[in-house]
C-alpha cells in the first residue's frame, strides 16, 4: 500500500525539528521505533519501551478508532450495512435499546416502515429516510427533527446509549455475519482516497479509513520488545477484531462491546457485563471508566467492584493511548506513558496539557490534523463529565482544579 501521510505544513515542520540524538536504553537488544513522530514523542516512547522491556509481562493498551486508524471502523461498517440492506427489522424499535424514547420509536417506525415482517432485512439502501434517522441517532443521539432519541438514567462514565445501540442494531445476525460486513467495509474504506466521503441518506460521512503508520510501528515495536498489546474499544467486538488483525493483534487481545448470543448463536440486544455489573442492555460498555473496568477484568483478572477502581502499579498498562474523553481514565492509568492523539476533546486534553505526572505525550492526528483550538479548554469549569451527565471542574489527584489549558500541539 502506498505511503499515505497527510501532515499539515506545521506538523511536518515540527517533525523536521524533532531531536535525532541517540536514545539511552537500559536493554541491549531493545527494538527501535522507525516511523516519524511529532517533537520528542518518539524518543520518549523509546525510553519507556527500553526501560520496561524484559519486565514482568508489560502491557500496552490502545483505543482503536481515531487512535490506531483515521476514522471510525464501526461507523464504516454500519454505513456499509445500511447501503446493503443488512439490518433486520425489529418488532419494536424500543427492543433495540432500553433508553430509546417513544418519539424515536415512532420516528423510526414511520421512516423505516413495516412493509417487511420483523426479522427480515430492512430496505435501507433504497429508503433514505430510514437511513437518515439511524445515522442521525448514531451520530448525535437525536432524531433528524432534533428530538432526544434516548432518555432515562445511565452512568455517563460507563456507557452512552448511541454507542451501545450499534451492536444492538445487528440483533438477529451472527458474529460471523457482522465480521463479514466489517471485512467488506474495510476493503472499500482502505481503497477510497484520503478525504473521500460518501452519502448515507442525506448525511455526508467519511468513506476512507487508514491505519496510522506511527501506531502500526509502535505496536509492532512493543510486541518485539515483549509487551502484551491490547485494543480496548467502545465499538462492536466482531468489527474491531477484523481491523485489529491488520496490526497483528488477535481476538483475545481485542476488547470491545461483547454481545450476548441467543441459543442459535445470533446477536441479542444484551452485552456481557463488567465488574459487579451483570449482563445488561448496554449499561457497562468499554467507555470512559468502563474501559478501565474491562482492562482490569480481562487483562489482570480483577473481579467485582474492584475492577472499577485504579489498580495497583503492577496491574496497570505501561503505555496507553487514546484520542477522546472516552479514553481518559485508562490512558491516565498508564505507568510509563500516556499517549494522546489531539482531537480537541476537553477532558482528555486538559489531563494531557496539565501533565500532572510528567508522562503525558501529545501528538497531532497523523492524517489531516485539526487546527489549533482558539479558546482554552474549560478545565477549571466544565471539562469533567460526572456520572449523572453534568459537566464539572476537572480535579487533580490532590483535589485542586486543573487550570484552563491552551491548545499547543496541533
Amino acid at each position: 500500500m502506498r505511503h499515505l501521510l497527510a501532515w499539515t505544513l506545521g506538523a511536518a515542520a515540527a517533525l523536521a525539528a524533532a531531536p535525532t540524538a541517540p536514545v539511552p536504553t537500559t536493554h541491549p537488544n531493545c527494538p527501535r521505533l522507525s516511523a516519524s513522530w511529532y517533537g520528542d514523542d518518539r524518543a520518549r516512547l523509546q525510553r519507556v519501551i527500553c526501560s520496561r522491556m524484559g519486565g514482568d509481562h508489560p502491557v500496552a493498551v490502545f483505543d482503536w478508532d481515531n487512535t490506531v486508524t483515521k476514522n471510525d471502523v464501526t461507523d464504516a461498517t454500519l454505513a456499509w450495512a445500511l447501503k446493503h440492506d443488512k439490518l433486520l427489522r425489529p418488532a419494536h424499535w424500543t427492543d433495540t435499546s432500553e433508553w430509546l424514547t417513544p418519539t424515536a420509536d415512532r420516528t423510526l417506525t414511520k421512516a423505516c416502515g413495516t412493509s417487511v415482517p420483523a426479522g427480515i432485512p430492512l430496505p435501507t439502501a433504497a429508503n433514505s429516510r430510514c437511513t437518515d434517522e439511524i445515522a442521525e441517532i448514531r451520530e448525535t443521539g437525536t432524531t433528524t427533527s432534533g428530538a432526544p432519541a434516548f432518555a432515562g438514567t445511565w452512568n455517563h462514565r460507563r456507557t452512552v446509549p448511541q454507542y451501545a445501540w450499534v451492536p444492538q442494531l445487528f440483533t438477529g445476525r451472527t458474529p460471523a455475519e457482522l465480521a463479514s460486513y466489517a471485512r467488506a467495509a474495510r476493503r472499500e474504506a482502505l481503497m477510497a482516497p484520503i478525504g473521500a466521503t460518501q452519502l448515507l441518506g442525506t448525511h455526508r460521512v467519511p468513506a476512507f479509513i487508514r491505519y496510522y503508520d506511527q501506531q502500526r510501528d509502535l505496536i509492532h515495536t512493543l510486541q518485539r520488545a515483549g509487551f502484551d498489546v491490547y485494543i480496548v474499544s467502545a465499538g462492536a467486538e466482531p468489527i474491531t477484531e477484523v481491523w485489529s488483525q491488520g496490526v497483528g493483534i488477535d481476538g483475545p487481545h481485542t476488547i470491545a462491546i461483547r454481545s450476548l448470543l441467543d441459543r442459535h448463536g445470533r446477536i441479542t440486544p444484551w452485552n456481557t457485563g463488567c465488574g459487579d455489573i451483570p449482563a445488561t442492555r448496554g449499561e457497562a460498555i468499554p467507555y470512559i471508566d468502563g474501559k478501565r473496568c474491562w482492562i482490569n477484568q480481562e487483562i489482570y483478572g480483577i473481579q467485582g467492584n474492584e475492577a472499577w477502581r485504579r489498580a495497583s502499579w503492577r496491574h496497570r498498562p505501561v503505555i496507553a493511548g487514546g484520542d477522546a474523553d472516552t479514553d481518559v481514565t485508562f490512558v491516565g492509568d498508564a505507568t510509563g506513558a500516556h499517549l494522546v492523539v489531539n482531537r480537541n476533546k476537553a477532558e482528555l486534553m486538559c489531563r494531557a496539557y496539565d501533565d500532572e505526572d510528567g508522562h503525558w505525550l501529545v501528538t497531532p492526528m497523523f492524517i489531516d490534523p485539526l487546527p489549533r483550538r482558539p479558546d482554552p479548554y474549560p478545565c477549571s469549569t466544565t471539562a469533567y463529565t460526572a456520572p449523572d451527565g453534568t459537566h464539572n471542574p476537572l480535579l487533580r489527584e490532590d483535589g485542586s482544579p486543573v487550570p484552563d489549558q491552551q491548545d499547543a500541539v496541533y
